[in-house]
Formats: structure tokens, sequence, C-alpha cells
């Protein structure tokens, strides 16, 4: 049974910094693309960043210079580095990955985790 449990979210002030953490487990062969998505109350669910296998990253154009997402191969785990925080980030942030299979391929999201910047 494949989880994608995400860690690090929590209250901070504007300004402030946060580092979330994504760990993958359970029967895993390979991961593609893993990726950070977030989503705030009333507002539909939007990619913040994503990164593949081999490091290449794409982010959101409101998290350009202030987020940097890196990942950890060998410990399936991604992480999302978030600077100069803003209340408008507030929002739980999801992990996603997409898992690869030697015939076929899913796609996982974790539980989410919650991030709140006060102004």
């Amino acid at each position: 049974q494949v989880q994608l449990v995400e860690s690090g979210g929590g209250l901070v002030q504007a300004g402030g910094s946060l580092r979330l953490s994504c760990v993958a487990s359970g029967g895993i062969f390979s991961i593609d693309v893993m990726g950070w998505y977030r989503q705030a109350p009333g507002k539909q669910r939007e990619l913040v960043a994503s990164i593949t296998s081999g490091g290449s990253a794409n982010y959101a154009n409101s998290v350009k210079g202030r987020f940097t997402i890196s990942r950890d191969n060998a410990k399936n785990t991604v992480y999302l580095v978030m600077n100069s925080l803003k209340p408008g980030d507030t929002a739980v942030y999801y992990c996603d990955a997409d898992l690869l299979y030697p015939n076929t391929g899913y796609h996982y999201w974790g539980q989410g985790t919650q991030v709140t910047v006060s102004s």
C-alpha cells in the first residue's frame, strides 16, 4: 500500500519560512514526477511546484523566487522550502507523486498539511 506522508506545516508570520517534507513508502518501484499542490478555502487546488526524477523543477509564477522544491530519490522524499511567506500562501499543501511500474503507472496524493501565514 503506497502512502505519501507530509510534514512540516504550521503557523508562521508573514515573511517567515517553512520547510515541508513528503515521504513516499510501500511497494514503490520507481517515482517519476513529484510535486506540491495547495488548496485554499473556497478555491481550486493549484500546482505550486513539481520536480522530475532528474531534478528539473517547475514553479507556479506566484511562488517563483520564494519557494524551492527538491527531492532525495534514495529516500523517496520531496521537499518544499518556502521563504518570504505571505498570507496569500495560506492553504492546505498536498504532496503528489507519479509512480511507475513495469507496465503501468499510478498517481498518488498525500493527506495534506496545513500552512497558515499570519499578517
